[in-house]
């Protein structure tokens, strides 16, 4: 896998799924909502910390430098 996101877009992820957990945790989000902000969180996580999504490769995205690739 090729690395296709630069650290912005990480930092993004990661702050958006730190929120999403909070969120959660707090009972602000709960039920079945609250279970797929969890799930959301932990791709969210996952994607950033191997720097490659999925979806960016299908749509041909690539928001990491090129000298880094």
């Amino acid at each position: 896998m090729k690395k296709n996101m630069g650290s912005i877009d990480k930092l993004i992820r990661l702050f958006a799924a730190i929120v999403l957990t909070v969120l959660y945790y707090m009972g602000i989000l709960t039920g079945t909502l609250g279970i797929i902000s969890l799930v959301v969180a932990l791709v969210l996580t996952i994607t950033s910390l191997i720097s490659f999504c999925p979806l960016y490769f299908l749509f041909g995205i690539k928001t990491c430098n090129k000298e880094k690739n």
